[in-house]
């Protein structure tokens, strides 16, 4: 029995159908008014399944290097903290919401990553301000969290100053014990010149 009959071998990935070099089975119209004309697939025969074995390992070469990509994004997002402006009642609601469209749309502005809707784990649609940790799914199923602030413009350059502060903060402490280190060095030199002169005098 052939297994390839009435079936197509994918060229590419095609979303909702299968990774390149699988064999799949589509809907004729599918077939002949897209993937065949996009030279997505082709019928799969006895010619066209040599290429298979290729265009697999095509493939798993390609999902190592999208692999690695996502995990460096992935570190990349944790660090980052991202904002939303939005209007709000005198209860701190939102006039509208946020949804998983408007962080897809936020992601591809800041030029992080094109993703789709179902690749924001949001259950519902943000309606209040506040700060929220939302999971998504990067390429090869590599899971990522992003910080995202809903705020008004006050609210928001409110916190972008504080975490500016903050950081000259922690950029000082940094530095301080060097600085603390010197300043002790300096008063012990003084004290030992100190010291010196007085058993100067002492001896005259």
């Amino acid at each position: 029995m052939n297994k390839a009959k009435g079936k197509l071998l994918l060229l590419e990935d095609v979303k909702n159908l299968g990774r390149k070099g699988d064999l799949v089975v589509a809907k004729r119209g599918f077939v002949r008014n897209f993937l065949i004309p996009t030279e997505k697939a082709v019928v799969a025969d006895k010619r066209t399944l040599r290429w298979q074995e290729r265009l697999q390992e095509e493939r798993a070469a390609q999902a190592e290097k999208d692999k690695e990509a996502s995990l460096a994004l992935s570190k990349k997002l944790e660090t980052e903290r991202f904002c939303i402006e939005v209007k709000i009642d005198i209860r701190g609601y939102l006039f509208g919401s946020v949804s998983s469209q408007d962080v897809v749309k936020l992601l591809s502005e800041k030029d992080f990553v094109d993703l789709e809707r179902r690749q924001v784990l949001l259950v519902k649609s943000i309606k209040k301000i506040g700060v929220y940790t939302i999971g998504l799914t990067l390429k090869e199923n590599v899971g990522a969290t992003m910080t995202l602030q809903v705020g008004t413009t006050k609210q928001i350059e409110d916190v972008q100053e504080k975490e500016r502060l903050d950081a000259e903060e922690e950029k000082a402490a940094a530095e301080s014990p060097e600085d603390a280190g010197e300043e002790l060095d300096s008063k012990e030199v003084l004290e030992k010149k100190a010291e010196e002169e007085i058993d100067e005098r002492t001896k005259s």
